[in-house]
This record gives structure tokens, sequence and C-alpha cells, in this order.
């Protein structure tokens, strides 16, 4: 349906700042994590469970949302979920230990899951198969400006605050989404209320759909080595290549730069190679940059930052065919399908992010190694299911239509 108050671009803005909740909520207080541990006098293993917790919860709570929404709406459910995140960025800005700050984390993280799992059935909701695609490929790009900026932002927030400043500015940025999604009118169709009952129901309907599963399975994977490497960045580049928080931001936001790109370079590849060409093609990328990751990166900054891009780039761009590609397979339950979708990558960047946290001898060594991993285990698995005939296929000039 046509939106009265935000109209065709509000809502894309709209929908790109909701799913933009997971690299804001993770990204602009990066550079503060190593004086974190210092300021609470705690691990760096210790200060990683205010990330690594937040993932998990906000896996969870997906799964929570989604299913909510199809039958409540998707504008009620937006609205609790937002007001929770604000309050509970407040309240991490005032934590007097870091096990408070884990505990408001954790409540920020469901909030935000909320945001995010009701951004992806929106899209489901208001456009169809042959302009979805290029819509998603819009708001990945849109999202993944985040990454690319939050991480200076954040940098240079602590040239003029501490930590709790950036936590007082995510909390602000819970009330811009919250105002934003007070002017969304409704775009599902059915609303039904049931019993959690039904809800679990509909996610395990959702999840027997041999279709949707086995591509959930494969797109899933991609997040392992890419939260490995948020998780990580900084203490590679800060403690490992002796880095300043400022000069950091700017390395990660070299890498979130590639991030961005690559729903753009999907786009302009469709108009001339088949999807089933480019995907097979991403996955290879991924595991030759592993290589080159593992062999060259320790050398210097510099190297290690050029040599993961192309990974980082692949990843992105087969991201957008993949969701396209996962949402065609379920007609009916989009927010349990969406709130599966998050909750799965994000608990494979959970994992990811657990990994590359453990005592090893080179993390960048480690960090190669998983994406070579990523990147072959993806192919096989893709190779093996995308032409079984349990998976609904979309012709391939749907992607190459442009507004």
């Amino acid at each position: 349906m046509k939106q009265k108050f935000l109209g065709e671009k509000g809502l894309i803005g709209l929908i790109a700042f909701l799913s933009a909740f997971v690299p804001l909520s993770t990204d602009l207080y990066l550079p503060a994590l190593p004086g974190m541990a210092k300021f609470f006098g705690v691990s760096t293993d210790q200060a990683n469970l205010t990330l690594i917790l937040f993932f998990v919860f906000f896996a969870a709570g997906t799964l929570f949302w989604g299913p909510q929404s199809d039958r409540y709406g998707r504008r009620p459910i937006l609205l609790i979920a937002l007001s929770i995140y604000s309050v509970a960025g407040f309240l991490c800005a005032g934590s007097a230990d870091i096990y408070q700050l884990i505990l408001f984390r954790i409540l920020q993280a469901l909030g935000g899951s909320g945001a995010f799992a009701v951004a992806t059935a929106i899209i489901k909701d208001v456009y169809d198969s042959r302009n979805r695609e290029t819509i998603l490929a819009l708001v990945q790009s849109m999202v993944l400006i985040s990454p690319m900026a939050a991480p200076v932002l954040g940098a240079l927030l602590l040239t003029i605050t501490s930590w709790r400043g950036v936590f007082l500015i995510l909390g602000g940025i819970g009330l811009v989404a919250l105002a934003g999604s007070f002017a969304l009118q409704e775009t599902a169709e059915r609303c039904q209320p049931d019993t959690a009952g039904q809800a679990l129901r509909s996610l395990a309907k959702v999840a027997k759909n041999p279709g949707f599963a086995s591509l959930l399975l494969i797109f899933s994977l991609l997040s392992l080595s890419g939260m490995a490497f948020i998780a990580s960045s900084s203490y590679i580049y800060i403690n490992g290549f002796g880095l300043s928080e400022q000069i950091y931001s700017y390395y990660f936001a070299f890498n979130a730069l590639g991030m961005m790109a690559g729903p753009v370079i999907y786009l302009r590849l469709a108009r001339r190679i088949s999807r089933r060409s480019i995907i097979p093609f991403g996955f290879v990328a991924i595991s030759a940059s592993g290589i080159l990751i593992a062999l060259l990166a320790s050398a210097s900054p510099q190297i290690f930052a050029l040599v993961l891009l192309p990974a980082t780039i692949m990843s992105s761009c087969i991201r957008t065919p993949g969701a396209n590609l996962m949402l065609e397979q379920q007609d009916e339950d989009t927010g349990s399908a969406s709130a599966l979708m998050s909750c799965f990558g994000i608990l494979m960047g959970s994992v990811g992010m657990t990994i590359i946290s453990l005592p090893w001898g080179n993390t960048i060594s480690i960090l190669g190694m998983m994406n070579i991993l990523v990147g072959l285990t993806c192919l096989i698995l893709w190779q093996l299911l995308s032409n079984k005939p349990f998976i609904k296929q979309i012709p391939e000039n749907m992607a190459m239509v442009t507004h």
C-alpha cells in the first residue's frame, strides 16, 4: 500500500534505517572496546561479551518478533521494540560495571531485533519479486553506509566524550527510528492475533520448507567470517598493528566501502551475467581472498585491508540475490521467514565472533582460514542444492529491472 506520510522514498529510507540496527549498534562502539576493557579492569574476552551476547540475543529476539509481526502487524511491533531499544541504550550509558553493561546490551539487542526482523518483512509486503531484488540491493547499499561511517563517528566521539557518550547516541538513534515508525502505515495485509504456540508452529512450518531451509543454510554461513572480522578488527588494527582509534576507523571504513559497493556491483553484473554464475563466483572469490589473508596480511595494515577487500565485496554482492531467493520460497508467514533469515545469519556471526575471540597465536591467519572454509563450504552446498526441484527459481531478467 502507498504510504501517506512517508511516501515511497521515505519508506525505503525507514527500511534501510531499521535494517542498519546491527551495524549501528556494534560498529559505533568498536573503537571503544579496548578502552572499555581497561576502564572496567576486565579481560578482552569479557569486554567482547558485550558484542557476542548482543548478537546471540538479537538472533533470539528476531524469532519472537517476526511471527508476532505476522499476527499483530509490523507497526505495533516496531513501536514496542524501538521503545525497548532506546531505553536500553540510555541504561548502557549509565552502567556501573561490565555486568550491568552486558545486561543492558542484552535488553538493547532484544529491542533492536524487532526493528531488524520487521524491516525485511516490509520489503516482502510491499514489493513483488520483479522489483524486490532492486529494492534489496538499494536498501543494502544504504545500510552499509553505517559500518563505513559508524567507526569513524565512534572514534571522533571518543575524542570529546567517553564510551558512555556513544551509548547515549545509540539511545537517540532509537528515538529517531521510533518517530519514523509512528509515521508508518501498516503494510501487512493479514493480522490475526494467535497464541505463542501458533507462532512457534509458523516458524516450524517455514523452517520445514526445503527450498527455504537449503538457501538459509548456504547464505547464513557468509556471516561466520564477516562477523569474525568485525569482532577482531579493533584488536588487529589497534593492538596488533599499533594504530590509533582514529586511524583504525579509517581502515574499517575502507572495508565498509567494499560492503557498500557489493550490491551495486551485483545489479550491474546481473544485467549481463546470470545470477547462477555470479553466486558461485562470489564463493570462489571469498576463498581466494582467505588464502591471501593467511599468507600476506600480517605484513602491514595496508596489505591486510587490501587482501580482505575481495571477500568483503563478494560477500556483500551475493547477499542481495540470496535474500531475494529465500523470500521467494515463502508465499506467506513472511515475518517468520524474515525472522529465521535474521536469526540464522546472526547466530552464524556469533559463532564466528566466538571462534576469533579464542586465544589463537595469529588472529589474522585464523581469519584467513575462516574465509577459505566458508567460501568452499558455500560453493559445495550451492552446487549440490541450488538445482533441486524444491527450490523455486526466479527468472534471471527480474534481477535486471531497475528504476
